[in-house]
């Protein structure tokens, strides 16, 4: 990705309310946005489940269709759009091919996900936020 595009998606995100330095280190908002996409769907998900499961070492086609039972067209397809949103690395290797996590980039779209994790919970030594749900009877 350029800077160009980066600096495009920072605006983007700033304009959404959303500063680009919230986001989780190296995703924009888009980004997360487009790996949640890939993701999205319990195809996709199982075939990245299957992946991480099998660790660096990663499986070939074959042994990623018996794990998830999907026949060879379809799973073609998720993992062409699995590559895609770059959530999964493909090597060819002799005449298979190894799919592969991306571990740094799954990591990344936790990441962006649990950063916000509880951010607007109360907690006793903070002070309290002045909505009704948190003011007594006397505060009027």
């Amino acid at each position: 990705m350029s800077d160009d595009t980066r600096t495009e998606d920072a605006d983007t995100a700033a304009a959404s309310g959303v500063a680009a330095a919230d986001c989780a280190p190296g995703l924009t908002l888009e980004e997360a946005a487009q790996g949640f996409a890939a993701i999205g769907s319990e195809a996709r998900l199982a075939v990245v489940l299957a992946l991480v499961k099998a660790g660096s070492a990663g499986l070939t086609v074959g042994d990623i269709q018996a794990r998830t039972g999907m026949a060879a067209s379809t799973l073609a397809h998720h993992l062409r759009f699995l590559a895609a949103g770059g959530l999964i690395f493909q090597e060819k290797q002799g005449r298979a091919v190894i799919s592969r996590a991306a571990f740094d980039r799954l990591e990344h779209l936790a990441g962006f996900i649990m950063k916000e994790c509880c951010a607007d919970e109360w907690t006793p030594d903070a002070p309290a936020p002045d909505t009704p749900r948190h003011r007594t009877a006397t505060d009027g």
